[in-house]
């Protein structure tokens, strides 16, 4: 079996694993992961939302982390290197994005989403998938003309938490169509776990097939069934080599409860238990390609030793395995 020898990691801990806390992150623990995220390697974190702070308050500090992170003297040496995203799910948060970025400290790259569901789609937009295109033409040479990159997520792949199947021909059309809009790259997620290994070999192979730019895709999993890493290798073995996570697995449906009051977030959780959602975690996935003989591109210690502070940023334990019980020794692998 040939895997690709080297992969890109996003981390979006910060962004999509802090979001579904329900109480809220201090700015300081927030600016603090960023940092560290970056020094371990990480040149693509998602930072923030730029969404209304009134639905999603957790973000209610995006300007102030933004401004932070770009005056940080301890990543200043490799702040250039690094593209910061933030999520623009709507027109005002572009627009915030498009002022924020002429004022210097806003991000490189935006986020736009579309489902395949009509439902889900409407649930985290707000509006129908037709106005949401027409918007993104609109939008998106915009957010070009401000130097601001552009990724197009499709979501919900592989089932969605409302209308149960969908089909994956769909999204490799969404796909095309982010493309023919201008968008730079493309977040293919399965945003609530739905996806199983042999469906995700096929999606993938379909994909590079339609679309053979692996360079432009980006594979995005949750592990609410826990088959999270066996994803992972289902994409490897497609051809996939860029891959995004969140450290300990947190992350999913933005919180409708933070820090002791109710919110609006994207309403009632469609899942059943909040400690089971999150994203495949950034820590087993790296050490698993680590071993594999994967470049990662990262210090996994540092990886590692991050992964344990996140967990008393929240509060408790996470999912991660790799944090606990560490690498594979040497001794037994006979790799150096």
């Amino acid at each position: 079996m040939q895997y690709p020898k080297k992969v890109t990691i996003g981390d979006i801990t910060v962004r999509d694993g802090f979001q579904h806390e329900e109480i809220f992150i201090p700015t300081d623990a927030k600016l603090w992961l960023a940092e560290q995220l970056i020094l371990a390697g990480f040149r693509h974190i998602e930072v923030t939302n730029l969404g209304n702070p009134s639905g999603m308050p957790q973000f209610r500090d995006a300007d102030e982390l933004m401004n932070r992170l770009r005056s940080s003297k301890k990543i200043s040496h490799l702040i250039d290197q690094v593209s910061l995203t933030c999520i623009t799910i709507r027109e005002k948060a572009i627009e915030r994005a498009i002022e924020a970025r002429k004022a210097g400290y806003g991000p490189d790259r935006i986020l736009l989403m579309v489902s395949t569901s009509e439902s889900h789609h409407r649930k985290n937009s707000g509006i129908s998938l037709d106005e949401y295109w027409k918007m993104a033409e609109k939008y998106i040479p915009l957010a070009h003309d401000a130097g601001l990159k552009v990724n197009g997520t499709v979501s919900t792949i592989w089932g969605c938490p409302i209308e149960g199947p969908t089909e994956m021909k769909k999204a490799i059309a969404f796909t095309q169509r982010w493309l023919d809009l201008g968008a730079d790259d493309v977040e293919h997620a399965d945003h609530d776990g739905s996806a199983s290994p042999d469906r995700v070999y096929r999606y993938y192979s379909m994909l590079l097939d339609a679309i053979p730019k692996p360079e432009k895709h980006i594979v995005h999993f949750h592990t609410t069934r826990g088959w999270g890493l066996a994803n992972v290798l289902a994409a490897l073995q497609a051809g996939m080599t860029n891959y995004e996570s969140t450290m300990g697995g947190i992350g999913g449906q933005p919180a409708n409860f933070v820090s002791g009051v109710p919110v609006a977030g994207t309403g009632s959780y469609y899942y059943k238990d909040p400690n089971i959602v999150g994203l495949v975690s950034t820590e087993d996935m790296v050490v698993m390609m680590d071993e594999m003989g994967i470049d990662t591109q990262l210090d996994i210690d540092k990886v590692l030793e991050t992964g344990q502070m996140v967990e008393k940023i929240v509060g408790r334990r996470l999912r991660s395995e790799a944090i606990k019980n560490g690498r594979i020794p040497k001794t037994l692998t006979g790799r150096s």
